[in-house]
């Protein structure tokens, strides 16, 4: 009885601790349409989309797999090419790694990995780091990778090491020797940390957290912004989040928000390019009539123009 006494009152007290934090204010995200066609299938998202983004490159296994992270590795195979990594996913089976050419929107390779849900995928110093299970990152070999995507078929890669477990791995982005990842919170702020990158692949987690967009599912990452793609339920349309980089609480950081096709997972940038995976083309929701956007592309858009609305 005394240990319910305790606990009772220990959470009499946190509710009312909780009622007195202040409240976020709703950010308001721009929901204008032009009101005709579109490049996509389904109803334009708005106005500030349409004009920015335009089709890119088809991403492959749709019947099998479920898009989630995206990624970029400059020079993949020591000749000056670069790759767009698509991670994808399937419930009970080895996830998969996909290479593609943003040249010429061709697939170079594609590669299994253990099964997750592989929400991230990011490169950097050698690695590739990829969402494991739970909240862990998986990081794998550069070298092994490109062998693997070389190679014929679909060869399996593993992972070197033990999963690193972090606060969250919903999504990930990488810029210079810093690996970004966080919480994707359906019902509020999720949260993301900053991880420096040795040579070894070893995270070193950076103190204090990045206040993040509600339903985050992607995040690319420049010299000043973050880009963030939100999304969740398959009737209802994306956000795109352009938010200055240097205040971590969300409401004090200039920012920019407007509506996207429904379903978009992750973001990532190229040579000025930023490049927006969907997993609404997938077989998972493709064929259902309540997904608002059925996408089983890549979207583009020039880096500037997205970055342009946050100066």
């Amino acid at each position: 009885m005394r240990i319910l006494a305790i606990s009772t009152a220990l959470i009499t007290t946190a509710a009312a601790l909780t009622s007195t934090l202040p409240a976020h204010a709703a950010i308001s995200c721009d929901t204008s349409t032009s009101g005709g066609s579109t490049f996509y299938d389904g109803p334009s998202a708005s106005y500030k989309y349409d004009a920015r983004f335009s089709n890119s490159a088809s991403i492959l296994n749709l019947s099998t797999h479920t898009p989630q992270g995206a990624g970029t590795w400059y020079n993949w195979d020591g000749s000056g090419k670069n790759l767009i990594l698509i991670a994808a996913y399937r419930a009970g089976a080895d996830s998969q790694i996909y290479g593609i050419d943003p040249s010429t929107g061709s697939t170079v390779g594609v590669v299994a990995i253990a099964e997750s849900h592989v929400g991230g995928i990011a490169v950097s110093k050698g690695w590739a780091f990829v969402s494991g299970q739970g909240s862990s990152i998986r990081k794998y070999r550069l070298t092994e990778l490109r062998d693997a995507l070389k190679a014929a078929g679909t060869p399996y890669l593993g992972q070197v090491g033990t999963a690193r477990d972090v606060a969250g791995s919903s999504f990930m982005g990488s810029y210079g020797d810093s690996l970004f990842s966080g919480t994707f919170n359906e019902t509020g702020r999720g949260t993301m940390y900053e991880y420096k990158i040795a040579d070894d692949g070893t995270l070193t987690t950076l103190a204090g957290a990045w206040e993040i967009p509600t339903k985050t599912q992607g995040l690319t990452v420049t010299a000043n912004h973050f880009i963030y793609s939100t999304s969740y339920g398959r009737g209802n349309r994306s956000n795109i989040y352009v938010v200055k980089r240097g205040q971590k609480d969300l409401d004090a950081a200039a920012l920019s928000c407007f509506r996207a096709p429904s379903m978009t997972e992750g973001i990532t940038e190229y040579n000025g390019t930023a490049y927006l995976v969907y997993e609404s083309g997938s077989h998972l929701y493709a064929p259902d009539p309540a997904t608002l956007n059925v996408i089983p592309r890549m979207h583009k858009a020039s880096i500037s123009s997205l970055t342009a609305l946050v100066p």
